[in-house]
């Protein structure tokens, strides 16, 4: 298979800031150790300076753009190498339109239930800059803390990694790959700051993924 990979718009010299670039290059090296066999060191460094840059475009602050971007990175050469066979869990990718509500507390609530037996990803068609605060505090009410968690741009390669596309109304703007199971969910509630409807929009969520972590698991 050609050492090809689809990845936002920019390349390795876009807004990458001169104290930055020493670290991308460190993430590169060692992320291509770990996919040596799999992925070529071009590649992996393609997706390492490509995800700085897709990063950098919603990023409110800069001061650890560079670490989030090597998570990004790897989480995205992590389903790339899935995709040309890998092996591992069940993908599921859960598709928003900024990855600030409906889609993290989704991967959020799936990841809690699957643990390790599963793969889960958000991701946004047009990514804000931070995760809504009111989700994270409807996460955090039921015993969910998230750590670092940061909306990320729609990529082909976690796409084409995913045996399950969840879209909430941005089914249009994702691709379509044959094997894949893609649902959209109407759930027309969005996060804001009326508790109840939070907590309703939390609840409508759970019960979904908890039926779709059932039908996966059995």
């Amino acid at each position: 298979m050609s050492d090809t990979v689809n990845t936002p718009e920019g390349d390795r010299a876009d807004a990458v800031q001169p104290l930055d670039t020493r670290v991308l290059e460190r993430t590169a090296e060692r992320l291509a150790a770990r996919y040596a066999g799999v992925l070529s060191p071009e590649v992996v460094e393609r997706v390492v300076f490509e995800s700085y840059t897709a990063l950098s475009r919603t990023a409110r602050v800069r001061t650890h753009l560079a670490a989030l971007a090597g998570h990004f990175a790897a989480d995205r050469l992590a389903a790339l190498a899935h995709s040309r066979g890998r092996p591992g869990p069940p993908q599921v990718l859960f598709v928003g339109r900024h990855d600030t509500g409906r889609a993290q507390i989704a991967a959020a609530l799936l990841a809690h239930y699957a643990g390790d037996a599963a793969v889960v990803r958000s991701a946004g068609t047009a990514p804000g800059a931070a995760v809504d605060p009111q989700a994270l505090r409807a996460l955090a009410a039921r015993g969910l803390e998230l750590g670092q968690v940061y909306p990320k741009p729609l990529t082909d390669d976690v796409v084409r990694a995913a045996g399950h596309v969840i879209t909430f109304g941005t089914a249009d703007a994702v691709p379509v790959y044959p094997g894949t199971e893609y649902q959209d969910w109407g759930v027309d509630r969005t996060v804001s700051g009326n508790p109840e409807d939070l907590e309703a929009l939390v609840a409508e969520v759970d019960e979904k993924v908890r039926s779709l972590w059932r039908s996966i698991r059995d």
